[in-house]
């Protein structure tokens, strides 16, 4: 990897990451949770968001995480399961919005040979990567706070409970390749989708 290919990677990660953790902290903003806001994770700053060694094995090992955002449930004015699964998708949903953002602009700038096209498709792809890897059901992910969510409060207190002990599963099915070949075709299909829609704005 030189060192534009470094630069692009990181620059790709943090429109991905900041995006996805302000979108829930302000969801939950809007639902009645401050506890994201009072702690100024609101912000677009990266250094409010971004942990060291999350960043360094996203950039090595293309997996990686971000600080979460503090939520507190029980400050939501509304039913909690229903303001959960709102928060829960409200990264995933910035995500999505940022690819097709940056998707459009890819195609605009590889039709006219703009020499920022790489960084473009680098930040289309990180995007869509993190939003539908987001969506696996299974700890720390946001798809498994959506699954919970739709439990009964029992089974949720238990998956909660033992939460802990699904990340090992996470990390066995991401090493064994398992996620990929599950995820690794939806992400093309969105991308090749957001591609699609982009040199039809084109006129293509």
């Amino acid at each position: 990897m030189n060192l534009t290919s470094l630069i692009y990677r990181i620059i790709s990660l943090l429109v991905a990451i900041i995006p996805h953790e302000v979108a829930h902290g302000y969801a939950a903003y809007l639902l009645g949770d401050d506890t994201a806001k009072s702690e100024g994770r609101l912000s677009l700053n990266p250094l409010n968001h971004l942990d060291p060694v999350g960043l360094l094995s996203m950039v090595v090992l293309k997996i990686g995480w971000a600080k979460a955002v503090p939520i507190n449930p029980y400050k939501f004015k509304g039913n909690r399961k229903a303001s959960t699964i709102l928060v829960s998708i409200a990264g995933v949903c910035a995500n999505f919005l940022m690819a097709l953002i940056f998707g459009i602009a890819f195609i605009f700038s590889y039709m006219n040979n703009w020499a920022i096209t790489p960084l473009f498709s680098e930040i289309l792809w990180y995007n869509v990567m993190l939003g539908v890897f987001n969506l696996v059901p299974l700890p720390p992910l946001d798809g498994s706070k959506v699954v919970a969510s739709l439990l009964p409060e029992k089974l949720e207190f238990y998956f909660y409970k033992y939460e802990k002990y699904f990340y090992f599963v996470l990390i066995i099915l991401l090493f064994s390749g398992v996620v990929n070949r599950v995820i690794a075709p939806i992400i093309f299909k969105i991308i090749e989708l957001i591609v699609s829609l982009g040199f039809k704005l084109y006129g293509i």
